[in-house]
């Protein structure tokens, strides 16, 4: 410290996927400046799907991300067969939401346990949060694991799985196979109604913002793969709409573009979105869970997207079992997909909140180009927002307790940086 600027620096933040820093400068107890600086080098996905065969787009945007690939493919062939007009069996969509239940429960899971909840209980890591809750940190190891089953049943392996595909599956499993995860998902489902009443239990800041939330609807389901995006400020419209109201940024401390709505600024996507948006569509298990925490929509503050996504483990674990009730086997593992000229847009609830992909083709099926906007690119300019309102609660709090918080605040979104760059390093400068 020197004279009357505080620096702080956090080399790196531990438990969110990716590299970046958070500069906060402070003139008095205001806060003058937020940058969410995501260092992370550019990965140039889009410009490695150009004069690419669509057939590939799923397997390339897998790469993308190790814990939600199955999002990027999602996305992807959603996309593409908006572009040639396919039309999927519908048992391909029962398995394509079974799909997104593997993922869901994996991800929120290791969000949940591993990487947040040693915030709320004062560790530095869950290593040493094992160390007391050791019964805690074993039922969220077999949590995600039943989330891996599915996706390698479903993927063909737990890690950036290869078997999704325009129109369908490259191979899809019997109704024998899938009916072998019902034992592990009855346990996982009574599991998950616990994490709901465990997260509740944690003590949380006291902090609420006015979010525009974005995220898909649905009719008559909780959203994963369709649906149209809709806001509690009146957004209704269709996926092929969205660049009309969306722009994405280019900020000098981010190698990440920044999202905003047009004439609307930062807004957020995500499980508080999700919920908030859709509560409706749960299931009854899920709704009853969310009371008995006393969660009931809407929730605007973040420190409480915990409990939300513990909410969405429930449903995520009820609608996995549902849909193994009522599958049967496609005629065949997809359907044809003809090389034809076109373009396609998508939105799929990746873990993180909606993921947009548009693809633009020619007649011989290759990629001319290709557009991919991640949850944490879209929530970027909305963390620095709630950084920005955060740490104005925190000026006279002694300055490691305030980089303590400034993370927790940040893993609330649970950022995946090498998604969005297509953390912590923390300074906080202060000036009397």
């Amino acid at each position: 410290m020197t004279g009357t600027t505080r620096t702080i620096k956090v080399d790196t933040l531990a438990r969110v996927e990716g590299e970046g820093s958070l500069y906060i400068k402070l003139v008095g107890e205001r806060v003058t400046d937020v940058k969410l600086k995501i260092f992370e080098p550019p990965r140039m996905f889009e410009a490695f799907l150009r004069d690419r065969h669509f057939s590939e787009a799923a397997d390339i945007t897998a790469r993308i991300c190790g814990i939600c690939p199955i999002a990027y493919q999602m996305s992807a062939v959603h996309a593409i067969e908006r572009a040639l007009g396919l039309r999927i069996d519908p048992a391909v969509r029962l398995l394509r939401r079974l799909f997104y239940c593997g993922e869901w429960i994996e991800s929120h899971t290791l969000h949940v346990y591993m990487l947040h909840a040693p915030d709320f209980l004062g560790y530095e890591d869950v290593i040493e949060m094992a160390r007391d809750h050791r019964e805690v940190v074993e039922k969220a190891l077999r949590l995600k694991k039943i989330g891996n089953r599915i996706v390698q049943l479903l993927g063909g392996r737990e890690i950036h799985p290869i078997s999704a595909a325009v129109g369908g599956f490259h191979r899809v499993p019997t109704k024998q196979q899938v009916r072998e995860l019902v034992p592990d998902l009855e346990w996982a489902l009574a599991a998950s109604c616990e994490a709901v009443q465990w997260t509740s239990s944690l003590e949380f800041p006291i902090f609420e913002q006015d979010y525009e939330f974005v995220a898909l609807r649905h009719p008559d389901e909780y959203p994963f793969n369709e649906g149209r995006l809709v806001s509690n400020h009146g957004l209704n419209i269709d996926a092929a709409e969205y660049e009309d109201h969306f722009q994405e940024l280019h900020v000098k401390h981010s190698n990440a573009l920044h999202s905003v709505m047009r004439g609307r600024g930062s807004y957020l996507v995500g499980p508080l979105a999700r919920f908030n948006l859709n509560y409706d569509k749960l299931p009854a298990a899920a709704q009853e869970t969310a009371a008995k925490a006393g969660l009931q929509p809407p929730v605007k503050n973040p420190f409480r997207s915990i409990i939300v996504r513990a909410v969405e483990l429930v449903f995520a674990c009820a609608e996995a079992l549902r849909v193994i009730r009522e599958y049967e086997p496609p005629a065949a593992p997809r359907v044809e997909a003809p090389n034809r000229a076109g373009s396609g847009q998508a939105i799929t609830e990746a873990p993180r909140g909606i993921l947009y992909h548009r693809y633009a083709l020619d007649e011989n099926g290759l990629i001319l180009s290709a557009k991919i906007i991640p949850p944490t690119s879209q929530n970027q300019r909305r963390i620095e927002d709630d950084l920005r309102e955060y740490a104005s609660h925190l000026v006279a709090w002694p300055l490691d307790e305030a980089t303590w918080k400034c993370e927790q605040a940040i893993r609330n979104y649970d950022p995946c940086i090498s998604c969005a760059t297509h953390f912590l390093k923390l300074q906080i400068d202060r000036d009397a």
